[in-house]
């Protein structure tokens, strides 16, 4: 294991002379390194899942930990009293709900190759975080539900990929219980999502018939057998030709004849695929399964090795404005923060910022600098992470995702490196849809609601905004669920219970132009963000629309 999450910060290098500084051998002329560099970064793949909530994200999350051996048996979403938790969910929250709430990174080995997964929330009330968590990655895996086919939450994140053209594969889920026609659902990929979708295997039956899948580059067919651990242990199964389907007796003369209708007509209409249409984000490869059962799991996972990309070079700033590209095998180390999260080990009661590395190599006690302090810090104790757990790694290369405790020095889109003169580009922020007041129940206990209301708006759970005059604070939040989640953490790890007011507005917008001389409609409110800027507050989006028509001189932005 080569990642993940370093323990302690610290600005004196590991040396007894404090007025050394300490870099480690890393630079790009040492072609054993380069060589070390490329070949780790040829085998890793860095990925995100996708979903509308219930269609199967967590579950298959778990699976993949199941065949790559870093679990033994995996534990339901929603499991028995008594069962197992689902290991990617460490918030007593997600483990309530049986839905991911917050980003989790980890990673794992998988034949050969060197898996980092980014667990993303797939509650449509966070989509903010799952964004920012898009960026760390260099490929997404989209699950769709087999009976809902594409939904709202599904759409918006593939509208993210497609912005930043990272290449999507897609895993139709849920074939195990009644659901749409496969034809039908492959048809509203395309028309819902606008890509060209191409089946790379077709399932053989559906619900409780579903009896195994066939590659159409070979026709090759695997059936699968259910076992008496259900889905908690690997699927067995058998490989035959297509044509010796029909003599097994496991599927019946209907079935039969669906499916070879169905591969015929794909023959005559289907989309090609090529690897390099799917990189450029033209075309997305279907899969077909159902991660309850692990019925195709181990198949989508070996095909989803051999197509994802590796780890390649990511666009940034230099100090004199001038846009570059930054290098993972050229350029020594380097990193951005995309993510922060406090208290995930409530023994240490601590704060990780997780970097995505965008180049060279990553050591244990390395000195770095902080483009945004301007100054330079150690990095020390790196840690492995899934969920709770972590151990102690050494080293971590491009694509791996990084967690360090922070002391209060990180911020979402920092830069850090070995040379400096670079930033990468930054985050996108989006705009807040529900907002509210928000106060301690006991006001003795303002000064760790204030603690913990700063510290989870670093994260981006909610943001702060203040009014014009500084008098009035409010907090805002892209989804419903999570002030929740605030509350919850508020009571959980502060130990302080609030009382939340709903605010009367849905949507806002960043104003750019002379607030003094914007006409807002009634249903509005001028705030500041954390930033200092301007951000207008609407009751609805007809509002929004109003207040856009009535101030042609200033201009109203989704994105900060």
């Amino acid at each position: 294991m080569t990642i993940l999450e370093s323990g302690v910060l610290s600005e004196t290098p590991p040396s007894t002379n404090t007025n050394v500084i300490w870099y480690p051998t890393i630079m790009a002329t040492d072609t054993r390194l380069a060589s070390e560099l490329t070949a780790a970064i040829a085998r890793r793949r860095t990925f995100a899942i996708i979903s509308h909530p219930d269609a199967g994200k967590t579950t298959l999350t778990e699976k993949l930990l199941l065949y790559s051996g870093l679990i033994r048996t995996a534990g339901m979403v929603r499991g028995r009293k008594g069962g197992k938790a689902t290991a990617s969910d460490w918030m007593g929250m997600e483990q309530e709900r049986g839905i991911s709430i917050t980003a989790s990174a980890m990673q794992f080995p998988y034949k050969g190759a060197v898996i980092n997964l980014l667990d993303t929330p797939g509650h449509q009330d966070f989509s903010e975080d799952t964004y920012r968590t898009l960026t760390a990655a260099d490929s997404a895996i989209m699950v769709i539900d087999a009976a809902k086919g594409v939904e709202t939450q599904t759409r918006k994140l593939f509208a993210v990929c497609r912005l930043r053209r990272i290449p999507v594969l897609t895993l139709i889920n849920k074939m195990d219980v009644p659901g749409r026609p496969p034809l039908d659902l492959m048809t509203e990929v395309e028309q819902a999502l606008n890509i060209h979708a191409s089946a790379i295997n077709w399932p053989i039956g559906s619900g409780s018939d579903f009896a195994g899948i066939v590659t159409r580059a070979d026709n090759r067919v695997q059936l699968f057998s259910r076992t008496a651990h259900g889905g908690a242990t690997k699927v067995e199964t058998k490989s035959l030709a297509l044509s010796e389907l029909g003599a097994t007796g496991r599927v019946s003369q209907e079935t039969m004849e669906q499916v070879l209708h169905d591969l015929e007509l794909l023959e005559i209409a289907g989309n090609p695929f090529s690897r390099d249409s799917f990189l450029q984000g033209d075309v997305t490869p279907v899969f077909f399964g159902s991660a309850l059962t692990n019925f195709g799991v181990e198949t989508f996972l070996d095909a989803f090795v051999g197509l994802a990309p590796s780890p390649g070079a990511r666009p940034a700033d230099g100090d004199d404005s001038v846009e570059l590209v930054v290098d993972p095998v050229d350029r020594p180390f380097s990193a951005y923060v995309f993510k922060l999260q406090a208290n995930m080990n409530p023994k240490h009661r601590d704060s990780t910022a997780f970097l995505r590395i965008c180049s060279g190599r990553f050591e244990r006690d390395m000195v770095v600098k902080h483009h945004r302090l301007g100054r330079e810090i150690r990095l020390a104790r790196p840690h492995s992470l899934v969920a709770q757990e972590r151990s102690t790694v050494e080293e971590a290369y491009p694509g791996d995702i990084v967690g360090i405790i922070n002391p209060g020095l990180f911020a979402i889109g920092d830069t850090v490196s070995v040379t400096g003169g670079f930033n990468f580009k930054p985050l996108p922020q989006f705009q807040p849809e529900i907002f509210a007041r928000l106060r301690p129940t006991d006001v003795g206990k303002r000064k760790a609601f204030d603690k913990g209301l700063s510290q989870m708006a670093q994260e981006g759970t909610v943001q702060i905004m203040r009014s014009l005059n500084d008098q009035e604070t409010l907090i805002a939040a892209v989804g419903r669920l999570q002030f929740e989640v605030l509350q919850y953490r508020l009571r959980h790890e502060y130990r302080v219970e609030t009382i939340l007011d709903a605010l009367p507005f849905t949507c806002s917008a960043w104003l750019e132009g002379d607030p003094s001389t914007f006409k807002g409609p009634s249903a509005s409110m001028m705030v500041k963000d954390h930033r200092d800027r301007v951000v207008v507050l609407f009751g609805d989006q007809l509002m929004k629309t109003i207040a856009r028509d009535r101030n042609p001189d200033h201009a109203l932005s989704d994105m900060g």
